[in-house]
């Protein structure tokens, strides 16, 4: 199994010479990442074996290394790594910067280095290789006292987003033990290939791909424009209801909601009739995302207003009591706290017997609380440590309600690629031109079919029933195809 390295990271190579770190380090790593002795003596000197400009090409190698790490690149430091003082300094130099530092330990028998210096245009003087192998003899010892994150034998090895580091066990347990997960598609842009004249029929296009990937729900945002965290303001960007009656006529099976409608966009009671008829006309398909809004500019912008955050919770309470109400038999008067309505009224009523409420947000003194005493589920943010968390939140406020545990459900970001370099290419395509690479692949979770499935197969453990997916290349409906490999391995 190919070992997974966080991104960034710092990696020592230690070994005398002619114990094949260089080749190594080149087979698993881009060049742009490996700092090496002796190409910088090549650069400082007049080659490789200049051993006058070893000073000053260590010189430079600390500037670089240096460097790198002050901006948390991943740096491979291509050495012999023999200098106790030099490694525990790039050891600490990396734990100042937040970055984990292994170390890959290249204990080659002493008879395979001097054959293979033999083999060399330009050896080692042969009494300096004898140094470095009784040098190598005792820093072995010292490696694993040191400190580093991982002390490794030179193994195959990939840099990925610290999302994937554990996937690959992870996705070994999904192929021996399957578990189920559902998947919903998150639509979070429309700027599709061809175009505003285009925009319906890659939509529907994209409708029809998501249902045969086995999407179980298509999701859309509820704002009226871009918001910064992904594009710009001046982006197309559709009015979410409206997107979500032409998707009921372009489905059959998936279910259609807002993830998740801001509850101080509309009258409560009129969004409770929207949804109501989205239900009707899809057939029963229809999900009520919740939430208590946040954008303040596009409130500004459409003249809106946005009251208090404690005023919005007591409208989103009202909100999480009222609809209910609306859907169910008769036309019950509502008092809340913030919100009267004399006739809780809704005909037709929706189909479902229940439609199912998602109340977005990870809060957990208010919204959470909320979530467990008048949702069917939660959604939250957040790596697989933050969402373990709020799992547990959610339970305990759930017991305190004296209810059974809602679902937990989680929106992220997914860039699939089928192996590595595609994965690279599909980054290098869609990060911005100032973007550093490794940045954005984390940001996006830019990773293969099987990074996926194991990362997927963490959240069902951690106690996700359903991931809302935002794919960050769907211009058009051919990046679902590479996430249905993954959804397959949950089915």
């Amino acid at each position: 199994m190919i070992l997974n390295l966080p991104s960034p990271c710092v990696v020592v190579l230690v070994g005398p010479g002619a114990s094949g770190k260089t080749t190594w380090a080149q087979a698993h790593f881009p060049a742009d990442t490996i700092v090496s002795s002796d190409r910088l003596r090549a650069l400082a000197g007049a080659g490789e074996d200049d051993i006058a400009a070893s000073t000053d090409a260590f010189a430079l190698l600390e500037q670089i290394v240096a460097v790198r790490l002050r901006r948390r690149l991943t740096t491979v430091i291509d050495t012999l790594g023999l200098d106790t003082d030099r490694r525990l300094a790039w050891l600490e130099l990396a734990r100042r910067h937040d970055l984990p530092c292994v170390a890959v330990a290249f204990d080659t028998p002493a008879a395979e280095c001097r054959a293979r210096n033999r083999g060399r245009a330009k050896r080692i003087p042969a009494d300096a290789l004898t140094a470095q192998l009784r040098a190598w003899r005792r820093v072995r010892d010292l490696l694993g006292t040191e400190g580093y994150a991982e002390v490794l034998a030179p193994q195959p090895v990939r840099v990925v987003p610290a999302a994937f580091v554990t996937s690959s066990r992870a996705a070994e347990r999904q192929r021996e033990r399957p578990t189920g997960l559902r998947f919903g598609l998150h639509l979070s842009t429309f700027t599709f290939t061809g175009g505003t004249p285009a925009t319906a029929e890659r939509l529907r296009e994209i409708a029809a791909a998501a249902e045969d990937a086995g999407f179980d729900a298509i999701y859309v945002m509820d704002h009226f424009r871009q918001i910064p965290q992904i594009g710009r303001a001046w982006e197309n960007f559709l009015e979410s209801y409206t997107t979500l009656a032409y998707l009921a006529a372009c489905t059959t099976r998936a279910r259609l909601g807002a993830l998740v409608t801001g509850v101080t966009y509309r009258n409560v009671a009129h969004l409770g009739k929207i949804v109501a008829t989205l239900d009707v006309l899809s057939g029963g398909r229809a999900v009520c995302g919740l939430g208590l809004a946040w954008f303040a500019a596009e409130h500004a912008a459409y003249g809106w207003d946005f009251p208090p955050v404690d005023r919005r919770y007591a409208l989103l309470e009202d909100a999480l009591r009222l609809l209910p109400l609306l859907w169910g038999p008769g036309s019950p008067a509502f008092e809340g706290r913030v919100l009267s309505v004399p006739e809780a009224a809704c005909y037709p009523r929706p189909l479902q017997e229940h439609v199912p409420i998602i109340l977005g947000g990870g809060g957990e003194r208010r919204t959470l609380r909320l979530a467990a005493r008048h949702a069917d589920a939660a959604n939250v943010l957040g790596d697989l440590d933050t969402v373990r968390h709020k799992a547990a939140v959610l339970r305990a406020h759930c017991a305190e309600a004296g209810r059974e545990p809602i679902e937990l459900t989680h929106l992220c970001t997914a860039l699939v690629g089928a192996d590595d370099r595609e994965v690279a290419a599909l980054v290098d395509r869609l990060r911005s031109p100032r973007q550093d690479p490794a940045r954005y692949a984390a940001a996006m979770h830019a990773g293969t079919v099987d990074d996926h499935v194991g990362r997927f197969r963490e959240l069902a453990e951690a106690g996700v029933a359903e991931v809302m997916v935002r794919l960050p290349d769907l211009t058009d409906a051919e990046p679902l195809a590479r996430l249905a490999k993954v959804i397959s391995a949950f089915r």
